[in-house]
């Protein structure tokens, strides 16, 4: 943020050149970091009957909660990691094999949902009520659907077992929006914003499982796959290829093993339950087959998945140049995937070249027009180009889409605050104080606020 001049305050200069329509870069990185601040969510404490155990545990929120989080967060994260992938019948085949595990779990009534995400990062998420996530990067690198079911398997446990409910999950999500920000704020480069998205992702939001919770998801995702009819050696064999990919590339799977640390000894604990309480199901069909077909769209987009897992990290180590290199490998090996159209635009943002990461990013949202994430980065840099109209239209597809989001009537309210409309600027300042949110977006949307009042 440039410094004060002339006796004016920071906000104050931004705020005159909101005004002016005289945004700089550094602005508009600054306007689109403090957004991210708007998330606000309150702690509550309670006792409940664990569905597992039949036993007394301390709760964050009511089952009722847990399906309010799902309803109003989930879409917001899968969308930060770039939406569900364009596959369908993907899609619909890990539904299918989620469905099979949840029915013979202790919560079966709950609404999982289950879609493969277009992040390239390793990782498998859900949320307390039970909407779910796998990354393509962690798709791409299984190897048959007795590994997929202990995966998912995992994951239905940590919402049988309340583990979200039992570590204050609301808390969670209200930590995960502060180090969002922190990471936005803290740099004026995008890289730094895509590392938000591609690398921290539901991991900040949804961590902290404890090595307790961590061995109860395994020890009954285990169970439900057996009962599903899976070999229980898919366990063992899921955890193997995690150990093993971890020691590799230890960087690509940080973020997975922050939020499931992985051990040997969670690792040999399966291997012996499979041998000994599970061993009449070793003789059970893999489904490898099955899954190699299911999975063929998405294992041919490998290298290109690869290719942007590297652009990440070099991003990540602010490497754009070598980044840039590995998203244009990506586009080349898969010239309409969306992600790599996303990355490869806030890689050139990060380095200055706006017009061309316009280009890529308008690309996007011709590729996947109901995905929300590209017309709001296309939104920014139509900001940066002082082009308030466009970035108006931009906020509003990502509304549309994805309703809800504070920082979007914030970032809503500085085009039409821009383009000199102050009744509906006023109006949009408004909505987002009404909204709960706090710090530095506030206090600005409050100054200026009062500024269109006052004239």
């Amino acid at each position: 943020m440039r410094a004060a001049v002339d006796g004016e305050t920071v906000l104050e200069g931004l705020a005159r050149r909101v005004a002016q329509n005289r945004l700089t870069r550094r602005d508009v990185l600054w306007l689109f970091g403090a957004s991210a601040a708007a998330a606000t969510s309150a702690a509550l404490s309670g006792c409940a009957i664990s569905p597992v155990t039949g036993q007394g545990i301390l709760v964050g929120m009511t089952e009722e909660e847990e399906r309010a989080i799902d309803r109003r967060f989930a879409p917001h994260q899968f969308s930060r990691d770039l939406g569900a992938v364009q596959d369908a019948d993907l899609n619909r085949y890990v539904a299918e094999v989620g469905g099979a595990l949840h029915k013979v779990s202790h919560r079966p009534a709950m609404p999982y949902s289950y879609r493969v995400l277009n992040a390239n990062y390793v990782n498998a998420y859900t949320f307390p009520g039970g909407a779910m996530a796998l990354t393509r990067g962690i798709m791409s690198e299984l190897e048959d659907e007795a590994q997929l079911a202990a995966l998912l398997g995992h994951e239905i446990a940590h919402v049988n077992a309340r583990h979200s409910a039992q570590r204050r999950g609301q808390a969670l999500l209200a930590e995960a929006a502060l180090v969002g920000l922190a990471v936005a704020v803290s740099d004026s480069r995008w890289g730094a914003l895509a590392t938000v998205a591609g690398q921290i992702g539901a991991s900040a939001m949804l961590a902290s499982y404890s090595r307790d919770n961590e061995r109860e998801a395994d020890a009954l995702g285990q169970q439900y796959m057996v009962r599903s009819g899976y070999p229980a050696d898919g366990m063992t064999r899921l955890q193997a290829l995690l150990v093993r990919e971890e020691k590799a590339k230890p960087s690509l799977l940080a973020t997975m093993f922050a939020s499931h640390p992985m051990s040997r000894e969670r690792m040999e604990t399966a291997q012996q339950l499979a041998q000994t309480q599970y061993a009449a199901s070793l003789g059970a069909d893999a489904r490898r087959e099955r899954f190699m077909d299911r999975t063929a769209r998405l294992r041919a987009l490998k290298p290109a998945v690869d290719a942007c897992k590297r652009g990440e990290m070099a991003m990540a180590a602010k490497k754009l140049p070598e980044a840039e290199s590995q998203f244009a490998l990506a586009l080349q090996h898969a010239p309409q995937d969306y992600a790599a159209h996303v990355l490869m635009a806030r890689c050139l943002a990060a380095q200055g070249k706006r017009t061309d990461a316009l280009r890529y990013a308008q690309a996007a949202r011709q590729i996947y027009p109901h995905e929300a994430q590209a017309h709001k980065l296309a939104g920014s840099l139509h900001l940066e180009a002082r082009e308030p109209a466009a970035a108006l239209q931009a906020f509003e597809d990502f509304d549309r889409l994805l309703p809800g989001d504070p920082g979007i009537t914030f970032l809503k309210g500085v085009s039409l605050d821009t383009m000199g409309d102050r009744a509906r600027a006023a109006a949009h300042y408004r909505a987002f104080l009404q909204s709960g949110a706090k710090g530095d977006a506030a206090k600005f949307a409050a100054n200026r606020l009062q500024a269109l009042q006052g004239r």
